[in-house]
């Protein structure tokens, strides 16, 4: 049965994500899929937590290869001004996996794109999207941390990363600035145009102040979390941090609108 949310104790990526994805009725969605496409937090070159652990990817490939015959795409767009994805990927060896599970990996920052309008959206009225993220089954695969800015950076913040420096790098040090001024409203309606499919956190660890470094969660949170529903994911991320959802400005919006928050508490406290 799909379930939107759902968490498990932390053993290792390589047993653990396996049964979380059992637990949410994943492989009967992952088998329906042609093309997966695993979106890693890659924000730059620094190590674990404050970017996705290579293992953590590496079982998400295996188990979307297990349930499925779909093309495996790796992708992301890092926001470091000073290295291409690329780069990124080599330092953190997502390279070696590529080649070693047989799976592509795709710099979203160079990719083919896209023009997606919605009059809703006061931000974002058009939005310049890679054309593969909207034809793909989306995985965004977070970790948990507390944000500068964000106040949380979960699984729809973790979506910036598919944003084209050429269009949304104005000023500053990152190559996603225009999400910084209005940063709240521009997670949400970046998730309005495309919302991941299947949303995965980290949280053996999190980063308990800033998405860049800082004090480590003590004690470690030791679980991971997944969920078809982003919003209820992200929320007991949120609450995992010891910050109620509804302070989030981004979930708040997007509860009963792209998902249900509650849906993710509730979940959180029938497994704690």
């Amino acid at each position: 049965m799909q379930r939107p949310c759902a968490t498990e104790d932390y053993l290792s990526y390589d047993k653990t994500i396996p049964a979380l994805l059992q637990a949410i009725g994943a492989p009967e969605i992952l088998a329906r899929q042609s093309r997966i496409l695993i979106k890693p937090n890659l924000v730059n070159d620094s190590p674990p937590p404050v970017t996705l652990p290579l293992a953590a990817c590496a079982a998400l490939a295996e188990a979307c290869r297990r349930w499925s015959k779909a093309e495996i795409v790796i992708a992301e767009g890092t926001g470091d001004r000073l290295l291409t994805t690329g780069e990124v990927f080599r330092i953190h060896g997502y390279d070696r996996l590529a080649e070693t599970h047989g799976v592509q990996l795709l710099d979203l920052n160079e990719a083919e794109l896209v023009e997606l309008r919605n009059p809703h959206c006061r931000v974002f009225p058009t939005f310049m999207i890679p054309r593969l993220v909207m034809e793909s089954f989306v995985i965004s695969a977070a970790v948990l941390k507390a944000h500068s800015l964000a106040t949380v950076t979960l699984s729809m913040k973790n979506m910036i990363g598919v944003a084209p420096p050429a269009y949304y790098q104005r000023g500053g040090y990152w190559k996603k600035s225009a999400f910084h001024q209005q940063m709240q409203t521009s997670i949400f309606e970046l998730n309005r145009y495309r919302k991941p499919d299947l949303a995965f956190i980290d949280a053996s660890i999190g980063l308990a102040e800033h998405h860049l470094g800082g004090p480590y969660c003590d004690p470690p949170i030791n679980r991971l979390l997944a969920g078809f529903d982003p919003v209820a994911v992200d929320a007991v991320g949120a609450e995992l941090l010891g910050i109620p959802w509804q302070r989030v400005g981004h979930i708040a919006m997007a509860d009963c609108v792209l998902g249900s928050a509650e849906a993710g508490t509730i979940a959180l406290e029938n497994q704690l």
